[in-house]
């Protein structure tokens, strides 16, 4: 009995091994702030999105949008739904975000924005860091899936 549970372990653990190369695409839109210096704004490996974290800059002119948590998290999240439409997906297929404050004090205000573009409720975790780059309020991550 105890031979034939650990063939089963094992002959699951080889179905469930890849055959074959990962397909792996960089994505990029000109709809939504440019990668400064070694990364992407995405990157696709099968049907798994790894989304870079998305702050509240115009894509075009690079500049700060917003002044307040509110309107800056409306930002990212618009950039965000950009790098999402670029791999032809959408906030439905996000599960699970990593969301960056720079003040946990902002939370209710920033959580009531975010509610509005994760409706499907994906896995997140928030955290308050010392600071974010360009000194904004917001930074939020996603990974989604096909």
């Amino acid at each position: 009995s105890t031979n034939r549970e650990a063939k089963k372990r094992r002959t699951a653990g080889v179905a469930m091994r890849r055959k074959g190369p990962m397909m792996k695409k960089v994505i990029f839109t000109e709809n939504a702030p440019a990668p400064i210096g070694p990364y992407s704004q995405a990157i696709l490996v099968d049907n798994m999105l790894y989304c870079s974290g998305q702050i509240p800059l115009d894509a075009v002119s690079g500049e700060i949008q917003g002044k307040d948590v509110e309107s800056q998290t409306e930002k990212v999240c618009a950039n965000i739904k950009a790098v999402l439409a670029a791999a032809g997906m959408t906030f439905e297929h996000v599960v699970k975000t990593t969301c960056f404050l720079a003040d946990m004090g902002d939370f209710v205000p920033f959580n009531q924005v975010y509610a509005k573009y994760f409706v499907s409720n994906p896995a997140r975790s928030t955290v308050a860091v010392k600071t974010l780059p360009k000194n904004v309020l917001v930074e939020i991550e996603v990974i989604a899936s096909k």
